[in-house]
């Protein structure tokens, strides 16, 4: 019989037994299907494996290592990139920004950190071998996922870095601060710090107002006048071996400063290579007993109060002894001196009775007047406050007459110079630039009359008094020279002097004033070893003047343009034309606090 379908299919049912669509397969056929139909399986378990690794790893990525994602892809954008800049009155930039890029890593995806570390080191100098050790440490460290490893990197090192093929290593481009300035405006501007905060200066103080705006921040100084205090100031540091020195220049009329240095100074780029002598501001966080200086606020108290007359006299033939102290002249006199004769020549004996005649709260209220017993108002963060006796006694009277006993910056001497100067009204020194149109209501300090009389006063002390060297050819200064002796701690030292000269110029109808200070300046051959104020810094602040004028845009004068003094000077060779200081036979303290000001002692011009 003819074989049939069904019949064979049945012969391969186990049993015999047979349904309709099953095939059953024995021996080698059996084995062959199920080994195909594991590897089938086997094969797709695989890849659903690296399909969920896949999966989980973008979730980890993504979801659960949020910072890597950041990193890569949504860094948050700098401060730095939209900081505004700094300018001056002009328009010159102090202060800007500038595009960087700097290099990072994930240590997550650098098989061999060593191998990295060693090459990078080549082409990075900045990486030190104390970095090194760390930055292999932070790269060994597989749980990071972000390593900063060099900021700044040069576009040519930079290109030699991608060209590594370094798995894990990536540029990001950034923004640092620049000062293109330099250290001709480190001690106003200030700087900031990596990530764009503002650490010190102008840069501190207005941190908020520079990120939030775009617009530049204008400030009151000029780059010219700058730099020619900077070179004046840092030639006469050098020249008379000082420790330090400061100069500044103020608009009477306004407040504005146009210029401020402070040396040493500092690069803003670099602070941390600074000494903290570069980065003290001596203008604004120095305090300092003025010496005669101090003088003009005495007798311009004493003529505004109506206590005193054109024509009065002062006693000034024997040194004043209060129990073992004892207050005299360097240059007595020896007789009665009229209030005229006491500023010209510098009297200690005939400030101190005027300021005792006062009296203490007068004396007080009109230095409060003129800003010098509070904090003055400028806008910086590094501003000090006024060193002032805690127990104000009847002998401290007498000597802040004449410039000891209290410490004022030198910011807040010239602010009170210019508002007895400049007719009569006090404003705070600023570094913002002002609408002449919209000036801040002043403080009336003095009558219009006081101030003129104090005008002629200062021209006379640079005509025929301490400040002949003061006198700047065709252009009419005015001044008050100041030398005092530092404070120790047995008393006040000698050899250690803070020597200045405040001018003010041109005295007819006064622009500006100049203050110079110089700290612990040394006598030489020029000066036939004198050291002080007369000597020491009123030639320096007639160079200033002589260098900034043409720039402010004032002509000279008539009188002078040849260079001969309206008023000769009758002194011999070899004569000073300041005082050296003048000396007691032990300080006054007038309080322990004072006395550790940092500067001032006795009365010197």
């Amino acid at each position: 019989m003819k074989p049939t379908l069904k019949s064979f299919l049945t012969k391969l049912t186990p049993g015999g037994a047979s349904r309709p669509g099953q095939v059953r397969l024995e021996g080698v056929a059996k084995s062959s299907l199920d080994m195909g139909r594991n590897r089938v399986v086997a094969t797709g378990a695989i890849f659903s494996l690296a399909f969920l690794a896949v999966g989980w790893r973008l979730i980890d990525v993504s979801v659960m290592q949020p910072n890597l994602t950041r990193a890569r892809h949504a860094m948050p954008v700098s401060a730095l990139a939209t900081r505004a800049e700094i300018v001056d009155r002009n328009g010159v930039v102090l202060a800007t920004r500038r595009p960087i890029q700097s290099l990072f890593a994930d240590p997550s995806l650098i098989a061999k950190p060593d191998r990295l570390v060693r090459r990078l080191s080549r082409l990075l100098p900045g990486l030190k071998k104390t970095s090194r050790r760390a930055l292999l440490r932070r790269l060994s460290d597989r749980q990071r996922r972000f390593v900063w490893i060099a900021r700044d990197v040069p576009a040519a090192i930079a290109e030699r870095i991608v060209a590594m093929k370094e798995p894990g290593l990536e540029f990001r481009r950034e923004w640092r601060r620049t000062w293109p300035q330099g250290a001709v405006v480190g001690h106003i501007v200030g700087f900031t710090d990596v990530d764009g905060r503002g650490i010190v200066g102008i840069e501190r103080k207005f941190d908020r107002r520079l990120n939030d705006n775009t617009a530049p921040l204008r400030l009151s100084i000029d780059i010219r006048v700058q730099m020619a205090l900077r070179d004046v100031i840092g030639e006469t540091v050098r020249r008379f071996r000082a420790k330090g020195g400061s100069a500044l220049m103020m608009d009477v009329r306004t407040g504005e400063l146009l210029g401020m240095v402070s040396w040493p100074d500092f690069e803003p780029s670099a602070p941390g290579k600074a000494t903290v002598s570069a980065r003290f501001n001596r203008n604004t966080l120095g305090v300092y007993e003025m010496g005669s200086t101090f003088k003009i606020f005495t007798i311009a108290m004493a003529y505004d109060s109506g206590l005193y007359k054109e024509g009065d006299r002062v006693d000034a033939r024997r040194p004043i002894r209060i129990r073992k102290f004892s207050i005299r002249d360097y240059h007595a006199k020896k007789r009665w001196l009229s209030i005229r004769e006491v500023f010209i020549y510098s009297s200690n004996i005939g400030s101190a009775k005027i300021a005792l005649r006062a009296g203490r709260q007068r004396l007080q209220s009109f230095l409060r007047k003129l800003g010098l017993m509070q904090r003055p108002p400028l806008e910086l963060p590094e501003v000090g406050a006024p060193l002032v006796p805690r127990h104000w006694r009847p002998v401290h009277t007498m000597t802040v007459a004449f410039g000891h006993g209290m410490a004022v910056s030198p910011i807040q001497l010239a602010a009170a110079v210019a508002g007895i100067a400049n007719g009569g009204t006090w404003r705070a020194a600023t570094l913002m630039k002002q609408d002449a149109a919209a000036l801040p209501a002043g403080r009336r300090v003095v009558s219009r009359a006081t101030s003129l009389r104090m005008r002629s006063l200062l021209r006379q002390v640079v005509e025929k008094g301490t400040g002949r060297k003061a006198e700047a050819p065709g252009y009419r200064v005015g001044g008050k020279t100041g030398t005092a002796e530092k404070a120790g701690r047995r008393g006040y030292r000698r050899n250690k002097l803070l020597s200045s000269f405040v001018g003010v110029f041109p005295i007819d109808d006064p622009r500006y004033v100049v203050l110079v200070t110089v700290d612990e300046p040394k006598g030489n051959k020029s000066t036939h070893g004198y050291a002080t104020g007369g000597w020491v810094a009123a030639p320096a602040v007639r160079a200033i003047i002589l260098r900034t004028a043409p720039i402010l845009g004032l002509r000279p004068s008539r009188e002078n343009v040849d260079g001969v003094p309206a008023v000769q000077p009758n002194t011999k060779p070899g004569t000073p034309p300041g005082n050296s200081p003048a000396r007691r036979t032990a300080p006054a303290q007038p309080d322990k606090r004072a006395s550790l000001a940092g500067a001032g002692g006795h009365e010197a011009e």
